[in-house]
């Protein structure tokens, strides 16, 4: 199933090799796009990755990864500089997603003077890699005229940016700034045709789920939500991504959307 999308332009997947990320980079490379992943795993999770990358390949796309923190300044450079010569003359990046999840899970405050604290470090980490590095390798794409008409910016949030759950602060900070920054990119790259929009999914069974404390009622709690009984999964968000990106949906543009099967409307 190709022609969907224009063949040979790229999407640009930041968190690519698990959950959100590695199910939009096998779809969208089902449609016709090449990959460019970025990804920190270590040596054990590289064999995963490798595998990911052949999978691609075998669809007759072509498959980058990028194995760095996504969050440093010098690697995102060099890791853009090796893409746009990897790219060459004729095609860009239609899809830049931001699925990054590596924050703190640390309360606020507790009595137990035991229980470790949150603190200005991690806030600062948190905030950087989960809402504010998207700012930062959106400038850097645009800055080598790597975008295409019509491009993509995608960024995964939660409904964790208007819930409270024990230890989801900083996580939840960084997913409001996230919509806003999505916001912000939209009213400000409409004149280059450029839409930025937030995908709040459903409660998902992913890797970055099962950290969070108290994940078992989460879970248990969004399948009694759900209309359709279940949860959501990663091919849900990767199959809205690939009909939002289509140029019938150039309007939709600053929102934060909810893939989630009605989750949010089960009270």
């Amino acid at each position: 199933m190709t022609d969907i999308l224009k063949l040979g332009d790229w999407a640009l997947i930041l968190g690519a090799s698990s959950g959100f990320g590695e199910a939009a980079a096998l779809t969208l490379a089902k449609h016709g796009m090449n990959i460019a992943g970025v990804h920190l795993d270590r040596r054990a999770g590289l064999k995963h990755v490798a595998e990911l990358k052949e999978k691609i390949e075998a669809m007759g796309q072509k498959a980058e990864f990028f194995n760095i923190n996504a969050a440093d300044e010098n690697k995102r450079a060099a890791t853009l500089d090796a893409l746009k010569e990897t790219i060459g003359e004729g095609s860009g990046v239609r899809v830049l997603m931001h699925s990054l999840a590596f924050g703190t899970l640390l309360p606020y405050w507790s009595d137990d003077e035991g229980e470790a604290l949150i603190s200005k470090r991690n806030m600062d980490m948190t905030l950087d890699v989960m809402a504010h590095s998207l700012l930062y390798w959106t400038q850097d794409v645009l800055r080598r005229e790597l975008f295409t008409d019509n491009a993509r910016i995608f960024a995964m949030t939660s409904a964790g940016s208007s819930t409270v759950w024990r230890g989801y602060g900083a996580v939840s900070a960084a997913k409001c700034s996230l919509e806003s920054h999505c916001r912000q990119l939209a009213a400000e790259l409409a004149d280059k045709g450029i839409t930025a929009n937030a995908l709040c999914a459903g409660v998902t069974d992913t890797p970055a789920l099962r950290k969070i404390p108290g994940n078992e009622a989460m879970i248990e709690s969004a399948v009694a939500r759900n209309p359709s009984g279940r949860l959501t999964t990663p091919q849900d968000v990767a199959d809205a991504m690939v009909a939002l990106s289509l140029p019938a949906c150039r309007w939709i543009t600053g929102n934060t959307i909810y893939v989630d099967g009605g989750e949010i409307i089960g009270g």
